[in-house]
C-alpha cells in the first residue's frame, strides 16, 4: 500500500470528475456568513448541536419535509486526536453501503472545513467490471484539490464504527459529541460526528457525486463528495 503523501494539485482533467463538478461551478459565490469560528462546528452550525446521540434520536428522528426520502445520508466522524471516517448510507437504520477511514486527522479536516466550500474526491485505484463503483476497495483521497493519501474501503466495521452507527441510527442530520464506548481510552479525545443528507448524482457507472442538502433549504457552506473510477 502506498504511503500517505501530499501533492500540490488534483488532476482535474479527469472527464468524469469534471462532468460532476459542473453541477456546482456555475453557482455564484456565497457571502461569507460564517466568518467567525472554524472547523467542524463552523461549517455545520446550521445543524442542531447536541452532546448526546440519544437526545439527537429523540429530537431529530423524523426527517424534515424538505428532505427527500431518497436522499443519501453521509456521516463524518472520529476522535478529536485521531483520523476521521466517512460512512454513506441509504437508510440510517441499516449498515453503510460505503465505509472508509480517510487518511486525515480530525485537526487537518477541521482546517479544510474553515472555508465555505469543501470537496472530497475519492479516485479508485482498482477496477473491476463486475463491481459497482462504491464496491471498489482501494482509493486515492483528495481534499480541496490536494492529494492526502490512500485508503481501503472497510468490509467490516470496527467496534468504534459500529458504536457510532448504532447511536445515530435514528438521526437524519446533526453534529455533536457522542459518548465513548465503555472500553475506549480517552487518549484520542472525544468522539465527534457530523451527519447530513446528500443529493446523489450518478454521472455514469464510473462516476458519482454527493451534494450536501442544507437544512430548510438555507444558504450555507457547501460539502461535495466525488467518487471516480478511471478507465
Amino acid at each position: 500500500m502506498p504511503s500517505v503523501h501530499s501533492s500540490p494539485c488534483y488532476p482535474m482533467e479527469n472527464p468524469a470528475l469534471a462532468s460532476l463538478l459542473r453541477h456546482t461551478t456555475g453557482e455564484s459565490k456565497r457571502s461569507n456568513k460564517f466568518s467567525s469560528g472554524g472547523g467542524l462546528l463552523k461549517m455545520f452550525k446550521l445543524f442542531p448541536m447536541l452532546t448526546s446521540g440519544c437526545k439527537m434520536v429523540a429530537l431529530l428522528g423524523r426527517p424534515r419535509k424538505m428532505l427527500k426520502d431518497s436522499a443519501t445520508t453521509g456521516t463524518i466522524f472520529g476522535y478529536r486526536k485521531g483520523r476521521v471516517s466517512l460512512a454513506i448510507q441509504e437508510d440510517t437504520r441499516q449498515m453503510p453501503i460505503f465505509l472508509i477511514e480517510l487518511p486525515m486527522l480530525a485537526s487537518a479536516l477541521n482546517k479544510e472545513m474553515a472555508s465555505d466550500i469543501m470537496r472530497i474526491a475519492l479516485e479508485s485505484e482498482t477496477r473491476s467490471n463486475k463491481k459497482k463503483l462504491m464496491e471498489e476497495f482501494v482509493w486515492a483521497v483528495y481534499c480541496n484539490g490536494r492529494k492526502v493519501g490512500y485508503s481501503i474501503r472497510r468490509k467490516q466495521m470496527s467496534d468504534d464504527e459500529l458504536h457510532v452507527m448504532q447511536h445515530l441510527r435514528g438521526v437524519s442530520m446533526g453534529a455533536g459529541v457522542l459518548p465513548s464506548a465503555s472500553d475506549h481510552k480517552d487518549s484520542d479525545g472525544e468522539m465527534t460526528y457530523m451527519r447530513a443528507r446528500f443529493e446523489r448524482v450518478v454521472g455514469s457507472k464510473d462516476s458519482e457525486a454527493l451534494y450536501m442538502i442544507n437544512p430548510d433549504g438555507a444558504q450555507g457552506p457547501e460539502l461535495s463528495i466525488f467518487f471516480v473510477r478511471p478507465h
